[in-house]
Parts: structure tokens; C-alpha cells; sequence
């Protein structure tokens, strides 16, 4: 009986410590046809990397893009057969921005605003 309480009272111990880490997953809907939305997190803090990470996205086949500073989520729509996922991921990266999928170019990075740095994972 001992030995059932201790492996119940470890395994509350193990799980509760796994529930504040952070989900790093890419949502994404159908919304008509080849249009879907895909929200997923975007390393930054303020409203210059909301410009910055918002103008990557102006690409062929990407209708919106919306990212915020307070969730550090960014919500996309785009015509599948225009472009895809991991493209606009790229993009992203490519101005400096880490993404869940895509660590942001180096010398991107180095070239951002002050305030634009965020503590890289």
C-alpha cells in the first residue's frame, strides 16, 4: 500500500510540473477551398516587430496576417496553392524572427531595433 501511495504521489508531482510548459504548436483551418489560417508563435515585443514581422508576410497568396505583441501569436490566411506553411515560416525567419518551426536569421537579428530583441530560445 506504501508503495502505490508514493508512485501516486510522484507521478501528481511529475505532471503537475509538466502543465506550465508552454505549447508550441501550429493551428490551422480550413476556411474556403484552398484558403486556410494558420496560427502559430512568433518570438518579438512590440509594435515595430508587429510591422516588421506583418510586412514579410506580403506575398502572393497570403490575404491577412495579424500578430500580437501580448500573445506572441501571429494568425495568417493564405491560398494553399500559392503558398505554403513553411514558406511564410521562412519569411519570417528571414527578418529575424524565430518562429516555432524556424530560428530568424542571425544577421536579421543583429540589425533589429533595440527594442525589437527578445531573449532567443
Amino acid at each position: 500500500m506504501k508503495k502505490i501511495l508514493v508512485i501516486c504521489s510522484l507521478s501528481v508531482v511529475l505532471f503537475s510540473c509538466g502543465g506550465n510548459k508552454e505549447k508550441l504548436t501550429v493551428t490551422t483551418e480550413k476556411i474556403s477551398g484552398p484558403v486556410l489560417k494558420s496560427t502559430f508563435k512568433v518570438w518579438g515585443n512590440c509594435e515595430t516587430c508587429k510591422e516588421n514581422i506583418e510586412s514579410a508576410l506580403k506575398a502572393d497568396g497570403i490575404t491577412t496576417s495579424d500578430w500580437s505583441s501580448e500573445t506572441k501569436l501571429l494568425a495568417v490566411t493564405y491560398d494553399s496553392t500559392k503558398i505554403t506553411l513553411d514558406v511564410i515560416e521562412k519569411n519570417i525567419a528571414a527578418v529575424g524572427y524565430d518562429n516555432i518551426k524556424y530560428k530568424g536569421d542571425n544577421e536579421a537579428y543583429a540589425n533589429l531595433p533595440e527594442c525589437c530583441k527578445y531573449e532567443r530560445k
